[in-house]
């Protein structure tokens, strides 16, 4: 079962990806006095896409913490996929699933013969990796509450 709110946040050591570069990353070296970690399928996936255009667009870089994502696509697809959307975050590229598994957060894609990818998961943590808030989907394409995320960072 994935963490909830107030239980220590998973750590984890994976590629995180610029844009630009990518290096190996401990999820405690990302964090800047916490941060929002968004869990999600694949990059370029039309469903994904429009997600992250709607971060962007709500103002989800302002946040005095970062937004983190997190998908089972390699540094060089996270990369392009966030130079394709000209987006303002990072992610990881959680190609062996060390992260999506810290936060138990595997599953298998019904009709893709043995792909996992984590689910629609978001997590927002303080600076001592506490829970503060946890959100994960029941399917692939219901809208994240954003205005609870947009309050559980406000009171970080």
């Amino acid at each position: 079962m994935p963490p909830t709110d107030g239980q220590q946040a998973p750590t984890f050591e994976t590629l995180l990806c610029t844009g630009e570069t990518f290096r190996s990353t401990t999820f405690e070296e990302a964090l800047d006095g916490g941060g929002v970690l968004v869990f999600f399928g694949f990059a370029f996936s039309a469903i994904d896409e429009n997600w992250w255009k709607r971060y962007d667009r709500a103002n989800w870089d302002e946040f005095d913490v970062p937004v983190l994502g997190v998908s089972r696509d390699g540094p060089y697809a996270q990369n392009a996929f966030i130079r394709y959307l000209d987006s303002p975050f990072e992610m990881f590229a959680d190609t062996d699933g060390v992260a999506m598994d810290a936060f138990d957060l595997r599953t298998e894609r019904e009709g893709m013969a043995n792909t996992s990818t984590p689910m629609r998961a978001v997590f927002v943590i303080d600076d001592d990796r506490t829970i503060q808030y946890r959100w994960v989907a029941d399917d692939w394409i219901s809208p994240v509450p954003r205005e609870e995320i947009e309050d559980a960072v406000r009171k970080l």
